[in-house]
């Protein structure tokens, strides 16, 4: 029986290892969306800034129309005045021309001022191609990186469930369900030690007559608490 619980010892130290490497090949999908989430992030803010930069010229351009606009009325408005006989009527287009003249003096220092801020956003712009550029770079190594882990990781997890079919074939049938179902149960181990008559498991004392048996290693013993399955650690 001895034999048999150092079987059992082994079968849980190959299961152990393949539900912490299952558990890592679970945590990679987040990993690779987590860095698909960064280049997202990153072409947003930089289609933003590109964004701005078409609004910008739009309104560029629209303020050019204003002023072409002004401009033409500004030329038809001296023509009326050069036609015009009335001192009242060539002043009062006068004053409509100065009006107008104001008003694309305007808009030529809001160009100014767009201007200015365009050709900072050209360099923003630039600054941020080249940051996403080094992400993309960068999340491209990493998810490379990814791709080796869980090819490493599912080449190990179909060693070591090859080696545990193996173990298994081994243990009798009846203790091996045992095993398995306290396994899936506890989470953690199915089979623990014994310490000064206290399960390691759950940290339970156990009663002496259960210790005896348990130590002379002459068939299966569980703990009364927890159920978990003993071996005599000396």
């Amino acid at each position: 029986m001895q034999s048999e619980l150092e079987q059992l010892l082994i079968l849980q130290d190959r299961d152990q290892k393949i539900k912490q490497i299952q558990n890592e090949l679970t945590t990679l999908p987040r990993q690779r969306a987590q860095l698909e989430a960064q280049i997202t992030a990153a072409a947003a803010g930089l289609e933003a800034l590109k964004q701005r930069s078409r609004q910008m010229e739009v309104d560029r351009k629209k303020l050019e129309l204003d002023a072409g606009t002004r401009t033409g009325s500004i030329n038809r408005l001296k023509t009326q005045q050069y036609e015009t006989r009335k001192n009242e009527e060539f002043r009062a287009i006068g004053n409509e021309i100065e009006r107008y003249a104001k008003e694309i003096q305007q808009i030529e220092d809001q160009e100014l001022e767009l201007m200015d801020q365009t050709d900072k956003l050209k360099i923003e712009i630039a600054a941020e191609d080249k940051k996403v550029s080094a992400a993309r770079v960068s999340v491209a190594k990493q998810m490379s990186d990814l791709e080796q882990k869980a090819h490493a990781l599912e080449t190990r997890l179909q060693g070591l469930s090859n080696e545990r079919a193996e173990i298994a074939n081994r243990v009798d049938e009846d203790v091996l369900n045992r095993f398995e179902r306290l396994f899936k149960s506890k989470g953690d181990a199915a089979i623990v030690a014994l310490r000064h008559d206290v399960c390691t498991g759950c940290h339970m004392k156990i009663t002496p007559q259960t210790a005896h048996r348990v130590k002379s290693g002459r068939e299966i013993v569980s703990c009364e608490q927890c159920g978990r399955i003993l071996f005599w650690e000396d």
